[in-house]
């Protein structure tokens, strides 16, 4: 898909973007580019997640709302300190004026007669006024004592709060990362040839840490600012209507704020996300290949390509990180106006003998107290943009189709020596491109039958739909007489052995690599099959022997001995069937030919399946099916095929007849063939 010319850059990453969303998600219109496509529902479900934690969130809510409360009365009474203060020191000062004693209303008149009409409105609005009385030291210590408990109970109460959101927080996303890896494993593979690893490496990594982080900073501050602002609102109202009116202004203000760069700073965040993913794949994609990029010099390439994508994460990043940030600095010169505002009134209102000085106080108090909570949820806003549109990728991942469930009344396996039966099976990967159309076949116990075919004859796929990897879209495939679409996949899967061309060891000791086929296996049971398949010759040679520990990637053995610990391992499995798809491609001539005299031991009395282009792999094979476009064009033995001079001469004779010239037996002036001695195979064992 090609952007028009006319696009700008941001559009055009856009639409690369949804271009990436649809080849992974199939569906043009579920994608919404760079943004979430339902932000209410991905908000809402993402709060859904601490449903089983609902009995703790409401207790420490309720505990939470008392420290709100205490914290929001508490600039009221801290107001009374300051009436207590102003005012004894007023009555201290008119004792010059006025014998001491002498009552509030007296006073009132007097500075009224005098024309000081503010001054006499300011001690008309003052409590137990009476001159020469000062400062109640006695009341005032209780007042700030009240105020300290006041606090240090709302701290402490919010401390709770945190706390145990923070535990909830930390399970609700254990759990999370738990139903993530549950969901990966019943994936099937079908998923995973339309994702790109690093993008679902970044799903389950940094999308699922950025919403930890956002529910760890929003969740609590942001019921405590809704909190805050409610009970302010009530203390505002309480005090003065006229300068709650002035505060409640900032309402609309800020709501126009957030309306305008709320949704472009969601845009920003989902086109951030997934430029993180694209850039991971990246990522991963280089270290992958890193010797294949180093052998061809590509290094340049890789880094250029690099660059790029990290520019366009640089720019996707900056964007959304401006966007969120403008949000709170809004709000909070939002807020100062009114702050201000307030401040004039109220001086007003104090001069006007409508307020005493303490409550305006409070009251300013109170509007930095109202403002604040909304300025942090501006900020906030941005932060659960991105936690939602990291979420909503999660979710995606979680709401993929999954492989049909085994039935629960699936019959157990009989027990049999592996016949495989084909009928009439068909498959596709995708509709529109048939591979396997009418393919019917049977494979007696104890033979060993080879697939050759050229590229995309459906050779590997023969072998998947044998492991139920995929399911038939018709026939079906018996194993010994049962349907193996009716048995559960653990079944089907606990008697069949598989080793893939690309070797695959986990970082472990090789005696584990070796156990993995069968947990159960013993010492002895992992010796034999390390000496069948001649993983016993090279491991002596290792430092520790069986313990070797094997890195991330066993550098430390070579690519052919990680293939033979791959068959060991198929082998400790002792499964009825054995699969083999290019397991020898990475073993020299020579060890692939005794290796070949320890498989027929091995194969004894199983079914086995082996794909290899190489001739000398398959040459002594009981059957040979040759593969075209998903159908058998061809079967028989080796010498069967190629009398017959057709499909498998024809690519015996451009693939492998020099190779396999090499490796024949040939016929000596006698007529007597060579043959693999015992001495011959000592030989290349001591070597």
């Amino acid at each position: 898909m090609s952007a028009p010319d006319t696009l700008t850059e941001e559009e055009r990453l856009e639409l690369e973007l949804a271009e990436q969303a649809r080849q992974n998600s199939g569906d043009w219109d579920s994608v919404k580019p760079g943004k979430a496509a339902n932000f209410g529902k991905s908000f809402a479900r993402l709060l859904g997640l601490l449903k089983p934690h609902a009995v703790a969130f409401t207790i420490v809510s309720f505990l939470g709302a008392i420290g709100v409360f205490l914290a929001v009365i508490a600039p009221k009474v801290l107001g009374e300190a300051t009436n207590l203060i102003f005012e004894g020191a007023v009555s201290a000062g008119l004792a010059a004026q006025f014998p001491a004693g002498t009552p509030k209303d007296d006073v009132v008149a007097a500075l009224e007669a005098a024309g000081e009409t503010e001054f006499a409105n300011i001690i008309g609005a003052m409590n137990d006024f009476s001159v020469g009385a000062g400062v109640d030291f006695d009341a005032l210590r209780t007042v700030i004592v009240a105020v300290l408990a006041i606090y240090v109970a709302s701290s402490f109460l919010s401390w709770i709060q945190g706390y145990v959101i923070n535990i909830i927080m930390v399970r609700t996303m254990w759990r999370l990362r738990q139903d993530v890896e549950v969901k990966i494993n019943r994936l099937p593979l079908s998923y995973f040839d339309k994702v790109q690893r690093g993008d679902l490496i970044s799903r389950v990594t940094n999308d699922i840490d950025n919403i930890t982080q956002t529910m760890q900073q929003s969740l609590s501050s942001a019921l405590t600012a809704v909190l805050t602002v409610i009970g302010v609102l009530f203390m505002m109202f309480s005090i003065s209507w006229q300068l709650a009116l002035v505060a409640l202004v900032s309402l609309p203000l800020m709501a126009i704020i957030f309306g305008v760069i709320g949704p472009k700073s969601q845009k920003a965040f989902g086109i951030q996300w997934r430029k993180v993913g694209l850039l991971n794949a990246r990522v991963e994609e280089s270290f992958s290949g890193h010797a294949l990029v180093k052998v061809y010099g590509r290094e340049r390439d890789s880094r250029e390509k690099f660059e790029i994508e990290n520019e366009e994460l640089y720019q996707a990043s900056f964007r959304a990180q401006f966007l969120s940030n403008v949000i709170m600095p809004g709000m909070t010169f939002i807020g100062n106006l009114t702050y201000v505002g307030i401040a004039v009134l109220g001086g007003v209102m104090v001069a006007g003998g409508q307020l005493r000085l303490g409550d305006v106080q409070a009251f300013i108090q109170y509007s930095q107290q109202f403002t604040q909570p909304l300025s942090q949820l501006g900020g906030m806003a941005a932060i659960v943009q991105s936690g939602t549109a990291s979420a909503e990728r999660v979710f995606e991942l979680l709401d993929a189709d999954e492989q049909e469930p085994d039935a629960l009344d699936a019959p157990k396996p009989v027990d049999g020596r592996g016949v495989i039966e084909f009928e009439n099976v068909r498959f596709a990967y995708t509709p529109e491109r048939p591979l396997i159309s009418d393919l019917s076949f049977r494979v007696e116990p104890g033979q060993t039958v080879a697939i050759v075919g050229p590229t995309g004859a459906g050779k590997t796929t023969l072998v998947n739909l044998i492991m139920r990897f995929y399911e038939l879209d018709g026939g079906r495939i018996l194993l010994d007489g049962q349907n193996i679409a009716e048995l559960t996949r653990d079944d089907v899967r606990s008697r069949t052995g598989m080793v893939l061309q690309d070797p695959w060891l986990f970082a472990g000791t090789i005696r584990e690599n070796i156990r993995y086929g069968r947990e159960s296996a013993t010492d002895d049971e992992v010796m034999d099959a390390a000496k069948a398949t001649r993983v016993d010759r090279f491991v002596h040679s290792l430092p520790d022997g069986y313990d070797t520990v094997l890195d991330e990637d066993a550098s430390n053995v070579s690519a052919g001995e990680k293939q033979l610990i791959t068959i060991a391992r198929a082998f400790v499995a002792q499964p009825s069937v054995l699969i083999l798809d290019e397991a020898t491609s990475s073993v020299d001539t020579r060890t692939e030919l005794l290796l070949q005299h320890a498989m027929a031991a091995l194969r004894e009395g199983r079914t086995s399946f082996v794909i290899a282009h190489r001739l000398s792999t398959i040459r002594d094979a009981d059957l040979i099916l040759v593969m075209e476009h998903g159908d058998i064009v061809e079967k028989g033995s080796h010498d069967e095929l190629i009398a017959a001079r057709g499909a498998y001469w024809r690519l015996y004779q451009s693939q492998f007849e020099q190779a396999a010239t090499d490796l024949d037996a040939e016929p000596d002036a006698t007529g007597a063939v060579e043959t693999i001695t015992d001495a011959d195979e000592a030989e290349v064992t001591a070597s």
